[in-house]
């Protein structure tokens, strides 16, 4: 179905409009960003695409109590950004191994200026 813009035409503007991402993707890429908003899980979650650690170790390196952190991977998890893994009593969290979190760990590097650590 072609559709048309009622008001101010564009030469390409039919090859944009059947480019408009559907509501489903469009859905999931606000969740994620949604979480991201959040200054602490940004940062959370910029510290999981580099290491897998556990809530107390998570806790320490974000300067936060493990209950707050908790919280916030839940949320993380909760929106595909994060995945976590057993071993033994405790529980692991790192990030999810997607292109969605691959693209969003580049673009908040980007924007803030900072680099993967060195694997030395």
């Amino acid at each position: 179905m072609t559709k048309t813009l009622p008001h101010h035409h564009q030469e390409n503007e039919q090859d944009i409009i059947e480019h408009i991402p559907n509501s489903e993707t469009i859905a999931t890429v606000a969740a994620a960003m949604k979480q991201l908003g959040d200054p602490t899980r940004l940062r959370i979650f910029w510290f999981l695409c580099h290491a897998q650690e556990c809530v107390i170790n998570i806790a320490a390196a974000v300067d936060m109590s493990s209950p707050a952190v908790s919280h916030h991977l839940r949320l993380l998890k909760d929106a595909g950004l994060i995945t976590s893994e057993r071993h033994g009593k405790e529980m692991y969290y790192q990030a999810a191994d997607s292109e969605l979190v691959d693209t969003l760990h580049h673009v908040i590097e980007k924007v803030a200026k900072v680099s993967c650590p060195s694997n030395k």
